[in-house]
């Protein structure tokens, strides 16, 4: 049985994952969707002081309340700078495999901000007009999304911890069908890293909706 914590991208909450989780579940193992602070049911939890360490600790509070050990961290998009800094800091044993899907994976010093598309960082400027902390959803998400604090988006991350190496198993999974994708020159990186299991999915950017079958696969596979 594989433990699967299951951590979403800007904007969302745990919600997203809903789905995936029953299935998960229903296949015989442990799954955790994490809900970040300042987003979906945590929004009453945001504010300028909320950033990308706050949801690598977020997400390190949980494995250690739940005693999660072995753990299949699941990141998507924003969420892979969360689940790199959460594989840097858990104590060894913690984490055994990361699954990127359509996400920022950094290195030392970087920021999703840097990481990411001119677009983006239009999208970002724009969204955290009103009060210049929070990025308001952009328009065509699902209506549960909520603004996500503007910190976590520019926040470096400081790993140092030994990052990424100290977790054997790797997988990132492009999701090729959208256009504007941050991600394109990631999966041509990692596609030619050895250190790295890569995959494609011709679908949107919202795996869980447009490709949940073959997601699930993914994540299944080798469990």
């Amino acid at each position: 049985m594989a433990t699967f914590v299951l951590v979403p991208g800007g904007w969302h909450g745990g919600w997203y994952y809903s789905d995936l989780v029953d299935r998960l579940r229903g296949a015989g193992h442990r799954a955790l969707a994490i809900t970040l602070s300042g987003v979906g049911e945590r929004a009453h939890l945001g504010g300028s002081a909320v950033n990308l360490d706050t949801h690598i600790e977020d997400v390190l509070a949980v494995l250690e309340s739940e005693r999660v050990t072995d753990a299949v961290l699941v990141g998507h998009s924003y969420a892979g700078m969360v689940i790199t800094g959460v594989a840097d800091h858990a104590d060894p044993g913690m984490v055994r495999r990361l699954v990127y899907s359509d996400a920022y994976v950094p290195q030392d010093g970087d920021s999703c901000w840097e990481l990411t598309t001119e677009a983006f960082r239009q999208l970002f400027l724009e969204g955290a007009r009103g009060d210049g902390i929070s990025v308001q959803p952009p328009s065509g998400l699902d209506a549960r999304a909520t603004a996500q604090p503007l910190a976590s988006f520019l926040q470096r991350i400081t790993l140092g911890g030994g990052g990424l190496d100290r977790i054997a198993t790797r997988d990132y999974v492009y999701l090729s069908g959208w256009t504007g994708t941050p991600f394109a020159d990631v999966y041509e990186k990692l596609s030619a890293d050895p250190g790295w299991r890569t995959h494609v999915l011709e679908c949107g950017h919202n795996v869980v909706r447009d490709a949940p079958g073959e997601f699930e696969e993914i994540l299944l596979r080798g469990e």
